[in-house]
C-alpha cells in the first residue's frame, strides 16, 4: 500500500480550513453584520406610542373648553448608562417649560416606583400640531406611566387616558379643569378616564356623562393597572 506524502495531507487540511472559512462567511452575510456588532452598538429595546392627552383651551369666545390632543412618545434603551435623556421636539408643536419639567419629574418618579433604572433611556416627545404649544402639567402622569409601559413592554388599552401629575410622594396629583376634560373625552369616544382622587376646589360639582367610565385614583399602582392591565411593580421570586 502506497503511503501518502506529508504534502498531500497538508493540502487536504488546507482545503478543510478553506471550506470552514467559506461557511462562516456565508453565515455572516446571511445574518448581517449587526449580529456580530460590539455590545456598545446594540439597541436592546425600542418602542413608540401615540397617547391621548386631556387638556383645556379657549374657544373663539375665549371660554375654557376641554380638548383631547395626542403626544407621540418614542422610547429607546441604549447600551450605555450615561443618564436619562428626555428630548422635547420643537416641531411641529412644542412643549412649555412647565410641561417639560413636569414630564421629566413624572418619568423619574414612576420609574422609581417601578424599581426601574433610567440611566440608559432616551425618551423623545413630539406634539404633532404645527405652531401649537402644550402648556401646563396635567399631561405628565399619562406620559410618565406610558414611558414605563414602553420600558416594560406593556401595551396601553385603547381609549383610556389619565389627567394629573406625579407628586414627590409617588401619587397622582390634582389638576384643574377635570369636568371640561371629561366632556372632551366623551366627545372623542374615549371609554375610560382616570382622574386624581383629590379634586381641585375650583372644579365644583359635576356629573359623569352617560356610559362614561371615570375612575378616581391616587396610587400609581392603580393608575398603571387601569391603563395597562398589568402591575407596575413585578414581584421577583425568592431564590
Amino acid at each position: 500500500m502506497k503511503k501518502k506524502s506529508s504534502k498531500q495531507v497538508d493540502m487536504k487540511t488546507v482545503r478543510i480550513h478553506l471550506t470552514q472559512i467559506l461557511v462562516l462567511l456565508t453565515v455572516v452575510l446571511c445574518l448581517g453584520s449587526d449580529t456580530f456588532a460590539s455590545p456598545a452598538t446594540l439597541t436592546p429595546w425600542f418602542g413608540e406610542l401615540t397617547v391621548p392627552i386631556l387638556g383645556v383651551t379657549l374657544n373663539e369666545q375665549h371660554q375654557p373648553v376641554g380638548v383631547v390632543t395626542e403626544v407621540v412618545i418614542n422610547f429607546r434603551e441604549r447600551a450605555d448608562h450615561h443618564g436619562l435623556q428626555v428630548q422635547f421636539l420643537k416641531t411641529p408643536g412644542q412643549f412649555s417649560p412647565i410641561a417639560q419639567k413636569a414630564v421629566e419629574q413624572a418619568i423619574t418618579r414612576v420609574s422609581q416606583a417601578a424599581h426601574l433604572r433610567t440611566d440608559s433611556w432616551t425618551i423623545q416627545l413630539t406634539f404633532p400640531y404645527p405652531g401649537v404649544t402644550m402648556f401646563g402639567d396635567s399631561l405628565s402622569a399619562m406620559v410618565g406611566l406610558t414611558v414605563v409601559a414602553l420600558a416594560k413592554g406593556d401595551p396601553i388599552f385603547y381609549g383610556r387616558s389619565i389627567t394629573g401629575t406625579i407628586t414627590e410622594k409617588g401619587t397622582i396629583g390634582k389638576v384643574g379643569g377635570v369636568p371640561l376634560k371629561i366632556n372632551a373625552a366623551y366627545s372623542e369616544h374615549l371609554n375610560r378616564i382616570f382622574i386624581p382622587e383629590e379634586q381641585d376646589i375650583g372644579d365644583g360639582d359635576w356629573r359623569t356623562p352617560f356610559l362614561m367610565h371615570v375612575s378616581p385614583v391616587k396610587s400609581l399602582n392603580k393608575a398603571y393597572y387601569g391603563l395597562t392591565g398589568q402591575p407596575l411593580l413585578v414581584a421577583r421570586a425568592v431564590q
